[in-house]
């Protein structure tokens, strides 16, 4: 058998050459995973200080508007029921913070406080669930 050589020979791979590109190809893998896991983590960690930013942006309105009612001063958008004020500062779009206080010159008492959703409910409907009775 006559046998050409040619001046190309395929490097050797031993033992150790496949052992140290698994190990790259590992730390490359896990590296993407991690870049991902903290991109993630900013998008949650925003949108955690903005929604905390906004709440508290619309209590501080809030705690005006009763300085105000304590003042004797009815600012527009406030309600009046018997010795009780109600109104509404806006949080978010899907949120607003509502407030009843009842007011007697300076003393007051704060009847209502609360975060409430102002989107629409929708229900999931899509799953089709068993309701018992036997399928024919």
């Amino acid at each position: 058998m006559n046998r050409r050589k040619s001046g190309f020979a395929p490097p050797p791979v031993g033992g150790n050459s496949l052992m140290t590109i698994f190990a790259v190809l590992c730390l490359t893998v896990f590296a993407m995973l991690a870049l991902t896991t903290v991109r993630a983590d900013r998008r949650t960690a925003d949108a955690a200080a903005r929604a905390v930013t906004d709440y508290y942006a619309a209590d501080t309105r809030a705690q005006e508007i009763l300085a105000l009612l304590r003042g004797g001063t009815v600012p527009e958008g406030v309600t009046k029921t018997g010795d009780t004020y109600s109104y509404s500062c806006p949080i978010s779009d899907t949120q607003e913070l509502r407030v009843e206080a009842r007011v007697d010159g300076a003393l007051y008492e704060i009847r209502r406080w609360q975060a409430v959703s102002t989107a629409e409910w929708k229900p999931d409907e899509s799953l089709h669930l068993w309701d018992g009775s036997a399928a024919r």
